[in-house]
């Protein structure tokens, strides 16, 4: 008998789980397009994040210019693969918090600040495991909006690269002239290395010809991340992503827990006689419930968006772990005020950070929805 009771439990919580990752998928895969368009209006139409803001259209024209309707869903992979880890987390530490508040109470109910420090605690956790996710998802949108260089015209020239660049700069075209240039200047200086032009091809970003490094299209890929930028940088947005995901996540809970509250106060005012319980109120309905988590999820993202837009723009920057070793020996101090080192706003966005506030929401609001609703609905057709 404890052998069958143990096996029913295990189907039961396999269920739930099946359900819980469809209904994540699904909500990804039906809003990923909105976020999609949303880093592109975050990060402008430069790579390296220039100040020129695009438009939704404008956004929308050049994804489907360089990589065609396909390029909406660039880095899905990656974002649906650790969300199930994330919002697992997420859901699975909001519980085990808010459990040492329900203890002993009737009706398991949780107060609304009770939701609100449960849920800053568990986006701190979801930010942790989905940054590394993140970074390459982010990085692989923004180069769907970028015109990559013919692989065709870069015959024999890949010959002229050291090991280095044909490894930083997939599809790169050797810039003779900045090459040249470069030599020229240091050439003048008292030096006893015996080959210049070979040392200045070990670092890429000599050889753009802007003293910047690589673009985000030729550093996209994990394996070009970790060479470049070291395995430090799948967790480099971590200050503004731990505030964008705490805010989201303890304004989300705080929100659907005062909604919640008040459908069950609505729907028992006209109950006679007047109920004594939440339980004698009876279930919400799957509607209201994916409505009221569609309301808080669109709610949250506005309050958070300031760092989503920090985070976004964070992670499309090149850091080779070169120059992150020499900010570090020469203790290089963060720019800008307390508040902006502390969360990871760089002052120079300040006047960016609403950038896409729209499509965030919508994003956060439908996917909410269809997260809850489509668990819901996976879950019946499941235990039929």
């Amino acid at each position: 008998m404890l052998k069958m009771d143990e096996f029913l439990k295990n189907q039961i919580f396999a269920t739930h789980a099946v359900a819980a990752a469809g209904s994540v998928t699904l909500s990804t895969a039906l809003t990923y397009p909105l976020d999609t368009i949303k880093t592109l209006i975050q990060v402008g139409s430069d790579p390296l994040g220039s100040g020129k803001q695009l438009t939704t259209t404008q956004a929308l024209h050049r994804i489907q210019s360089f990589s065609g309707n396909s390029g909406l869903y660039s880095g899905f992979g990656w974002l649906a693969f650790g969300r199930l880890f994330g919002l697992g987390a997420r859901f699975g530490v909001y519980e085990i918090v808010t459990a040492y508040y329900k203890d002993g109470r009737e009706d398991d109910y949780v107060h609304v600040s009770e939701a609100l420090l449960g849920g800053l605690m568990a986006g701190a956790a979801e930010s942790l495991i989905c940054s590394p996710f993140e970074l390459v998802k982010l990085r692989a949108q923004v180069t769907s909006a970028i015109r990559l260089p013919s692989r065709v015209s870069l015959v024999g020239q890949e010959r002229a690269l050291a090991p280095s660049m044909s490894r930083f700069l997939h599809g790169y075209t050797l810039d003779l002239k900045a090459l040249n240039h470069s030599v020229g200047l240091l050439s003048t200086l008292t030096t006893k290395h015996q080959n210049i032009k070979g040392a200045l091809q070990e670092y890429p970003w000599m050889m753009t010809g802007s003293g910047r490094p690589p673009a985000v299209s030729n550093v996209h890929r994990p394996s070009d991340i970790i060479s470049l930028e070291g395995w430090q940088a799948f967790w480099r947005g971590l200050r503004s992503g731990i505030a964008r995901d705490s805010i989201f996540s303890g304004v989300f809970f705080s929100t659907w827990q005062f909604l919640h509250r008040s459908m069950l106060i609505w729907k028992s005012i006209e109950m006679d006689p007047p109920p004594r319980s939440n339980a004698e109120v009876g279930p919400l309905s799957p509607f209201s419930v994916s409505l009221a988590a569609g309301v808080s999820g669109a709610v949250a993202a506005a309050v958070s968006h300031g760092f989503d837009t920090a985070n976004s723009r964070s992670l499309c920057t090149v850091l080779p772990k070169y120059v992150a070793m020499e900010r570090k020996f020469l203790k290089w101090h963060r720019p800008g005020n307390r508040f902006e080192r502390t969360t990871g706003i760089h002052p120079a966005d300040r006047s960016l950070l609403f950038r896409g506030i729209g499509l965030r929401m919508a994003r956060c609001g439908l996917g909410s929805f269809f997260m809850v609703g489509g668990y819901y609905l996976i879950l019946d057709h499941l235990l039929k």
